[in-house]
């Protein structure tokens, strides 16, 4: 096993993507910084220095994944786990009273995405008997009045699990971390008591560096309201 590890994060830009990041370059892995927006992970690039890679690209293109994908093996010499975190919301809620075309760019985030990143990085994790994190949501294991999003997030988990029983066949392993309400750019306005994103990340981190006899499938966090 290579001394530093290399993980490759969609969503990176912002929040649990970001905040993923930074824990993992303090935790000595190198790591492929993947989102739509240049800047920001420009900017987080040159926040956290040699150990990462600006990977510019929209997680809904097949290719852009892929591409980067190899960009990072190419630096780093290898992909040792996978963190599929991009993810969008709609603003209209509901099945009557939603946006099909809203419905449509979600679904080819949060469904097509995922799908993206695993199919792109499951060559690369298989040579090192890999991980692949993927981000689910409370809302992908209750039912929520009208929500598509919730739908998205339940296609999410049941496909982490199928993952899950496909890589352990080569000693890979997958986990989806399913967080309530967290405290990012997905909300208006800022709220202390729900998540924070080091709190997502915290989980993510703790799934990576479990020893290799524990297959942990799922982490499921809340927001502990009588916290204060």
């Amino acid at each position: 096993m290579p001394e530093s590890k290399t993980l490759f994060i969609t969503g990176a830009s912002s929040g649990i993507g970001a905040q993923t990041a930074r824990q993992a370059v303090a935790a000595g892995w190198n790591v492929g910084l993947f989102a739509r927006s240049e800047d920001k992970i420009a900017k987080l690039a040159e926040e956290l220095g040699d150990r990462t890679l600006a990977l510019p690209g929209d997680v809904a293109d097949r290719n852009a994944q892929a591409a980067a994908l190899d960009r990072l093996t190419g630096k780093f010499g290898g992909i040792d786990a996978a963190f599929a975190n991009a993810g969008t919301g709609v603003t209209a809620s509901g099945t009557e009273g939603g946006d099909p075309a809203e419905w449509h760019d979600m679904i080819h985030a949060n469904v097509m995405g995922v799908l993206y990143t695993a199919h792109a990085a499951l060559p690369h994790l298989r040579k090192r008997k890999g991980h692949f994190v993927v981000t689910g949501s409370a809302a992908g294991r209750r039912h929520i009045k009208g929500s598509i999003y919730g739908a998205t997030k339940w296609f999410v988990h049941g496909f982490a699990g199928n993952l899950a029983e496909e890589m352990s066949e080569w000693g890979g392993r997958c986990t989806v971390v399913a967080p309530g309400m967290v405290d990012t750019e997905f909300f208006d306005e800022p709220d202390d008591s729900r998540l924070h994103p080091s709190d997502v990340a915290d989980a993510v981190m703790h799934a990576l560096g479990a020893p290799a006899r524990a297959d942990v499938r799922e982490i499921f966090l809340m927001p502990n309201r009588n916290a204060g």
